[in-house]
Protein backbone atom coordinates (compact mmCIF):
# COMPACT_ATOMS: atom_id res chain seq x y z
CA UNK A 1 0.00 0.00 0.00
CA UNK A 2 2.69 2.45 0.70
CA UNK A 3 4.38 1.76 -3.02
CA UNK A 4 1.22 2.45 -4.31
CA UNK A 5 0.82 5.83 -2.29
CA UNK A 6 4.28 6.67 -2.91
CA UNK A 7 3.75 6.14 -6.68
CA UNK A 8 0.57 8.48 -6.77
CA UNK A 9 2.09 11.30 -4.94
CA UNK A 10 5.46 11.25 -6.80
CA UNK A 11 3.28 11.16 -10.07
CA UNK A 12 1.45 14.27 -8.46
CA UNK A 13 4.08 16.54 -7.77
CA UNK A 14 6.14 15.45 -11.06
CA UNK A 15 2.78 15.95 -13.19
CA UNK A 16 1.76 19.60 -11.23
CA UNK A 17 5.19 20.96 -11.71
CA UNK A 18 5.88 20.06 -15.25
CA UNK A 19 1.93 20.95 -16.24
CA UNK A 20 2.66 24.31 -14.79
CA UNK A 21 6.19 24.81 -16.60
CA UNK A 22 4.92 23.73 -19.64
CA UNK A 23 1.60 26.43 -19.67
CA UNK A 24 4.16 28.93 -19.20
CA UNK A 25 6.15 27.89 -22.32
CA UNK A 26 3.11 27.39 -24.15
CA UNK A 27 1.89 31.26 -22.96
CA UNK A 28 5.26 32.46 -24.52
CA UNK A 29 5.71 30.60 -27.55
CA UNK A 30 2.20 28.38 -29.04
CA UNK A 31 0.03 30.90 -27.53
CA UNK A 32 1.02 34.20 -29.50
CA UNK A 33 0.75 31.64 -32.48
CA UNK A 34 -2.69 30.49 -31.91
CA UNK A 35 -4.00 34.00 -31.43
CA UNK A 36 -2.34 34.60 -34.84
CA UNK A 37 -3.75 31.89 -36.84
CA UNK A 38 -7.26 32.82 -35.38
CA UNK A 39 -6.98 36.01 -36.89
CA UNK A 40 -6.39 34.49 -40.26
CA UNK A 41 -9.10 32.05 -39.82
CA UNK A 42 -12.19 34.54 -38.76
CA UNK A 43 -11.09 36.81 -41.98
CA UNK A 44 -11.18 34.07 -44.25
CA UNK A 45 -14.26 33.53 -46.30
CA UNK A 46 -17.38 31.61 -45.06
CA UNK A 47 -15.74 31.55 -41.71
CA UNK A 48 -19.30 31.38 -39.60
CA UNK A 49 -18.00 29.60 -36.41
CA UNK A 50 -15.05 29.43 -33.94
CA UNK A 51 -12.77 26.83 -33.20
CA UNK A 52 -11.30 26.18 -29.51
CA UNK A 53 -7.79 25.17 -30.56
CA UNK A 54 -5.82 24.15 -27.33
CA UNK A 55 -1.47 23.61 -28.04
CA UNK A 56 -1.66 20.27 -26.93
CA UNK A 57 -0.01 19.56 -23.23
CA UNK A 58 2.25 17.57 -22.46
CA UNK A 59 0.75 15.05 -22.32
CA UNK A 60 -0.23 14.77 -25.11
CA UNK A 61 -1.11 13.83 -28.38
CA UNK A 62 0.90 16.03 -31.17
CA UNK A 63 -2.42 17.72 -32.43
CA UNK A 64 -4.50 19.55 -30.83
CA UNK A 65 -8.32 19.13 -30.17
CA UNK A 66 -10.64 20.92 -32.59
CA UNK A 67 -13.90 21.46 -30.77
CA UNK A 68 -16.70 23.16 -32.79
CA UNK A 69 -18.34 25.91 -30.87
CA UNK A 70 -21.75 27.98 -32.03
CA UNK A 71 -21.76 31.73 -31.69
CA UNK A 72 -22.49 32.03 -28.01
CA UNK A 73 -21.10 29.48 -26.87
CA UNK A 74 -18.69 29.96 -23.64
CA UNK A 75 -14.82 30.33 -23.94
CA UNK A 76 -12.47 30.94 -21.76
CA UNK A 77 -11.67 35.39 -21.77
CA UNK A 78 -8.02 35.87 -23.73
CA UNK A 79 -5.37 36.57 -20.68
CA UNK A 80 -5.43 35.50 -17.31
CA UNK A 81 -8.34 33.05 -17.87
CA UNK A 82 -7.08 31.61 -20.20
CA UNK A 83 -3.74 31.01 -18.96
CA UNK A 84 -5.73 29.51 -15.52
CA UNK A 85 -7.67 27.17 -17.84
CA UNK A 86 -4.56 26.36 -19.99
CA UNK A 87 -2.63 25.84 -16.55
CA UNK A 88 -5.45 23.56 -15.04
CA UNK A 89 -5.70 21.08 -17.93
CA UNK A 90 -2.10 20.84 -18.05
CA UNK A 91 -1.62 19.96 -14.85
CA UNK A 92 -4.27 17.50 -15.40
CA UNK A 93 -2.83 15.86 -17.85
CA UNK A 94 0.20 16.03 -16.69
CA UNK A 95 -0.63 13.97 -13.34
CA UNK A 96 -2.10 11.49 -15.75
CA UNK A 97 0.96 11.07 -17.67
CA UNK A 98 3.32 10.92 -14.77
CA UNK A 99 0.95 8.44 -13.34
CA UNK A 100 1.01 5.75 -16.47
CA UNK A 101 4.86 6.93 -16.71
CA UNK A 102 5.94 5.60 -12.82
CA UNK A 103 4.05 2.76 -13.40
CA UNK A 104 5.64 1.49 -16.61
CA UNK A 105 9.37 2.47 -15.11
CA UNK A 106 8.73 0.66 -11.82
CA UNK A 107 7.69 -2.24 -14.05
CA UNK A 108 10.98 -1.84 -15.93
CA UNK A 109 13.25 -1.75 -12.89
CA UNK A 110 11.87 1.17 -11.40
CA UNK A 111 13.66 4.98 -11.84
CA UNK A 112 17.09 4.50 -10.32
CA UNK A 113 18.59 8.01 -10.99
CA UNK A 114 17.80 11.27 -12.35
CA UNK A 115 19.58 10.07 -15.71
CA UNK A 116 17.17 7.41 -16.12
CA UNK A 117 14.32 9.43 -15.27
CA UNK A 118 15.26 11.89 -18.18
CA UNK A 119 15.97 9.08 -20.47
CA UNK A 120 12.46 7.63 -19.52
CA UNK A 121 11.08 11.03 -20.03
CA UNK A 122 13.03 11.25 -23.53
CA UNK A 123 11.43 8.24 -24.47
CA UNK A 124 7.77 8.96 -23.41
CA UNK A 125 8.48 12.44 -25.69
CA UNK A 126 9.73 10.34 -28.66
CA UNK A 127 6.38 7.74 -28.35
CA UNK A 128 3.71 10.14 -27.33
CA UNK A 129 4.64 13.40 -29.19
CA UNK A 130 7.21 12.69 -31.58
CA UNK A 131 6.04 10.02 -33.93
CA UNK A 132 2.10 10.56 -33.90
CA UNK A 133 3.62 14.05 -34.50
CA UNK A 134 5.52 12.82 -37.96
CA UNK A 135 1.97 11.57 -39.27
CA UNK A 136 -0.57 14.42 -37.60
CA UNK A 137 1.22 17.24 -36.95
CA UNK A 138 -0.11 19.87 -34.72
CA UNK A 139 -2.47 22.32 -36.24
CA UNK A 140 -3.50 25.68 -35.69
CA UNK A 141 -6.85 27.38 -35.81
CA UNK A 142 -8.18 27.54 -39.81
CA UNK A 143 -6.09 24.24 -40.52
CA UNK A 144 -8.02 21.52 -42.17
CA UNK A 145 -8.17 18.07 -40.30
CA UNK A 146 -9.52 14.68 -40.81
CA UNK A 147 -12.19 13.46 -38.94
CA UNK A 148 -11.58 13.30 -34.94
CA UNK A 149 -11.95 9.37 -34.64
CA UNK A 150 -9.74 7.94 -37.01
CA UNK A 151 -7.07 10.95 -36.29
CA UNK A 152 -7.42 9.44 -32.55
CA UNK A 153 -7.15 5.89 -33.43
CA UNK A 154 -4.05 6.63 -35.48
CA UNK A 155 -2.53 8.39 -32.75
CA UNK A 156 -2.96 5.93 -30.11
CA UNK A 157 -1.73 3.08 -32.16
CA UNK A 158 1.08 5.26 -33.02
CA UNK A 159 1.95 5.76 -29.32
CA UNK A 160 1.51 1.94 -28.37
CA UNK A 161 3.71 0.55 -31.52
CA UNK A 162 6.02 3.26 -30.57
CA UNK A 163 6.44 2.89 -26.79
CA UNK A 164 6.81 -1.14 -27.22
CA UNK A 165 9.45 -0.89 -29.88
CA UNK A 166 11.60 1.68 -27.95
CA UNK A 167 10.73 -1.29 -24.91
CA UNK A 168 12.30 -3.87 -27.25
CA UNK A 169 15.13 -2.15 -28.81
CA UNK A 170 15.73 -1.03 -25.69
CA UNK A 171 15.48 -4.29 -22.80
CA UNK A 172 15.79 -7.37 -25.85
CA UNK A 173 19.07 -8.77 -27.22
CA UNK A 174 17.32 -11.14 -29.70
CA UNK A 175 17.68 -9.88 -33.26
CA UNK A 176 14.25 -11.70 -34.27
CA UNK A 177 12.55 -8.89 -31.71
CA UNK A 178 14.55 -5.82 -32.72
CA UNK A 179 13.58 -6.88 -35.99
CA UNK A 180 10.07 -7.00 -34.90
CA UNK A 181 10.97 -3.88 -32.66
CA UNK A 182 11.75 -1.81 -36.16
CA UNK A 183 8.49 -2.95 -37.90
CA UNK A 184 5.94 -1.37 -35.40
CA UNK A 185 8.44 1.37 -35.28
CA UNK A 186 7.00 2.02 -39.19
CA UNK A 187 4.09 -0.03 -39.61
CA UNK A 188 1.90 2.94 -38.73
CA UNK A 189 3.78 5.61 -41.07
CA UNK A 190 3.20 2.89 -43.69
CA UNK A 191 -0.36 2.84 -42.82
CA UNK A 192 -0.62 6.57 -42.98
CA UNK A 193 -2.32 9.24 -40.82
CA UNK A 194 -6.21 9.96 -41.92
CA UNK A 195 -5.57 13.14 -44.15
CA UNK A 196 -8.33 15.69 -44.47
CA UNK A 197 -10.47 16.66 -47.97
CA UNK A 198 -8.78 19.20 -48.49
CA UNK A 199 -5.63 20.86 -47.54
CA UNK A 200 -7.06 24.90 -48.30
CA UNK A 201 -5.93 27.25 -45.57
CA UNK A 202 -5.86 30.66 -45.42
CA UNK A 203 -2.77 30.09 -42.35
CA UNK A 204 0.06 30.89 -43.72
CA UNK A 205 2.55 27.88 -43.98
CA UNK A 206 5.67 30.05 -41.98
CA UNK A 207 2.87 30.78 -38.78
CA UNK A 208 2.30 26.99 -39.09
CA UNK A 209 6.07 25.65 -39.28
CA UNK A 210 6.88 27.75 -35.86
CA UNK A 211 3.85 26.25 -34.39
CA UNK A 212 4.90 22.83 -34.83
CA UNK A 213 8.66 23.44 -33.91
CA UNK A 214 7.13 25.43 -31.17
CA UNK A 215 4.69 22.64 -29.65
CA UNK A 216 7.51 19.76 -30.06
CA UNK A 217 10.05 21.82 -28.20
CA UNK A 218 7.46 22.74 -25.41
CA UNK A 219 6.76 19.29 -25.16
CA UNK A 220 10.44 17.94 -25.26
CA UNK A 221 11.30 20.22 -22.17
CA UNK A 222 7.89 18.77 -20.76
CA UNK A 223 8.34 15.17 -20.93
CA UNK A 224 12.40 15.68 -19.59
CA UNK A 225 11.64 17.77 -16.70
CA UNK A 226 8.51 15.21 -15.80
CA UNK A 227 11.06 12.21 -16.05
CA UNK A 228 13.81 13.81 -14.27
CA UNK A 229 11.35 15.05 -11.33
CA UNK A 230 9.55 11.55 -11.34
CA UNK A 231 12.96 10.33 -10.83
CA UNK A 232 14.55 12.48 -8.10
CA UNK A 233 10.96 12.61 -5.97
CA UNK A 234 10.63 8.68 -6.34
CA UNK A 235 14.02 8.35 -4.86
CA UNK A 236 12.88 10.47 -1.42
CA UNK A 237 9.97 8.04 -0.81
CA UNK A 238 12.39 5.12 -2.03
CA UNK A 239 14.78 6.20 0.86
CA UNK A 240 12.01 6.57 2.95
CA UNK A 241 10.68 3.27 2.27
CA UNK A 242 13.82 1.38 2.83
CA UNK A 243 14.90 3.86 6.43
CA UNK A 244 10.87 2.15 7.75
CA UNK A 245 12.05 -1.67 6.04
CA UNK A 246 15.37 -1.52 8.65
CA UNK A 247 13.58 0.09 11.38
CA UNK A 248 10.48 -2.19 11.42
CA UNK A 249 12.54 -5.28 12.65
CA UNK A 250 14.19 -3.25 16.06
CA UNK A 251 10.42 -2.55 16.13
CA UNK A 252 9.25 -5.98 16.35
CA UNK A 253 12.36 -7.32 18.72
CA UNK A 254 10.86 -4.43 21.11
Amino acid sequence: MSLFRNIVLTAVVAGLLSGLLLTVMQSLSTVPLILQAEVFENAAPGAGHSHSHEAVPSAGAAAPSHEHHHEGAWTPADGLERFLYTAAANMLSGIGFALVFVAVCEAMGGLNNWRSGLLFGIAGFVAVVLAPGLGLPPELPGMPAAELGPRQVWWIATAACTAVSLGLLAYSHSAVLAVLAILLLIAPHLVGAPLPPSHETAVPMDLEARFVNAVFATNLVFWAVLGTLAALVRAKFRSGEEAAANAAPGLVSR
